[in-house]
């Protein structure tokens, strides 16, 4: 397969055109940290209203979809808990559009939810978040969007830099302390690139090079050859890059190290999840490259379960919604008068959800447990394993 005919510039159609359908995306975010997260005081007897907003009838298919998988997902959860919390979740439709999920958010408020889960989008959850900023209720939205948490919306979806932070920290454990971050000058780039200059700085270094490409895909090709005489200039002894397989990762995986990064000196890192593409794993900047992913052995198991419950498999975003009713349940069951308050989410032992550990920051940003694997031969290969509690992080 020739990489150089690789049809870039229909991905990047696709890639575009789902902006506003993928989690990073939310239109003009409002500084949520203003108004108070507290949460509601609850009566200690282990039930509780739950709201679940979804985009059930937005006019995509493929967000129906994933709404449909993650109502489902969550219905599980609540199954999973129902020996120690009473949970009555009812689903309000977002229709996939802002002032809804704002209307539906009051709506459900006004019907006793005690808690929001959703919606999907960093928009709707924004707008939701803004419409009962002042009905003491926390939404726990789906949505990675950092930039819309705060006060009382958490975000529980897969963060930049909760990927960056830990396949940093993993990379200076090996010694690789000399690092060029390549990555496009769009949304997705631009983000993971500052993530990983916060997770850089964690760790008392800066990057010793960033290079950027437009997002063509003769901009990727031209870019290569400047990446590599840089990364001549700087020494570097890993390379990170934010491109993932609907972007120019499979181009970048062969070119930069034919332009001269090469693999056996300088090691290739990802924030994306390497392992969607099997097909690309011959590539020579895929190979023995590092990536960070969740725990294997749990979401094999929620997959397995979700199967033999609903008889088909779950959408890769349904767990999160699994993750969210997990945290409402069993924050809940400790009986808590102030279980779904911002002391009461942001536990410092956190949770167990369907993919490992996870926990809820008082920024409104969470942490998750993640595993660093490698590609070798056709294969993925454990480095270095999710941890099962968070006393075995460093924070």
């Amino acid at each position: 397969m020739d990489l150089r005919i690789f049809s870039f510039g229909r991905v990047r159609f696709a890639l575009l055109s789902l902006l506003c359908m993928v989690l990073i995306s939310a239109c003009s975010p409002l500084n949520m940290g203003q108004f108070s997260g507290s949460g509601p005081r609850l009566d200690g007897t282990k039930r509780v209203q739950v709201a679940i907003l979804l985009p059930i009838s937005a006019g995509d298919k493929r967000v129906r979809d994933l709404a449909a998988s993650a109502d489902r997902a969550a219905r599980m959860a609540m199954k999973d808990l129902e020996n120690s919390v009473e949970m009555d979740l009812r689903l309000y439709d977002t229709a996939g559009l802002e002032t809804q999920a704002a209307e539906m958010a009051r709506l459900a408020v006004d019907e006793g939810a005690k808690v929001i889960v959703g919606p999907l989008f960093g928009g709707a959850a924004n707008a939701a978040g803004l419409a009962i900023a002042g009905r003491n209720v926390n939404i726990l939205s789906l949505s990675n969007n950092t930039d819309i948490a705060g006060g009382n919306v958490y975000v529980l979806g897969h963060t930049f830099q909760n990927t960056a932070d830990r396949l940093v920290s993993y990379a200076f454990t090996q010694g690789k302390n000399r690092a060029l971050v390549v990555h496009a000058n769009n949304l997705q780039g631009l983000a993971g690139s500052a993530a990983i200059s916060q997770a850089l700085n964690k760790e008392g270094v800066v990057a010793v090079g960033v290079e950027s490409y437009e997002f063509t895909q003769q901009d990727v090709v031209d870019a290569m050859s400047q990446v590599a005489t840089r990364n001549t200039e700087v020494e570097a002894d890993i390379v990170f890059l934010t491109a993932d397989y609907d972007g120019a990762l499979p181009l970048i995986a062969q070119l930069l190290p034919e332009a001269g990064v090469d693999p056996r000196i300088v090691k290739y890192a990802g924030l994306s999840r390497w392992d969607a593409l099997p097909s690309a794993f011959n590539l020579p900047g895929i190979q023995g490259g590092w990536f960070v992913m969740p725990s294997a052995n749990r979401i094999r198991l929620f997959k397995q379960r979700y199967q033999a419950v609903y008889g088909s498999a779950p959408h890769p975003l349904a767990a999160i919604a699994y993750d969210s009713v997990a945290a409402v349940g069993a924050s809940v069951a400790t009986g808590s008068r102030d279980a779904l308050s911002a002391s009461g989410l942001t536990r410092q032992n956190g949770f167990q959800g369907a993919a490992g550990i996870f926990r809820l920051k008082a920024d409104g940003t969470n942490e998750r447990g993640l595993s660093v694997v490698k590609i070798e031969g056709n294969k993925i290969v454990l480095l270095d394993p999710a941890p099962h509690s968070f006393g075995q992080f460093g924070f």
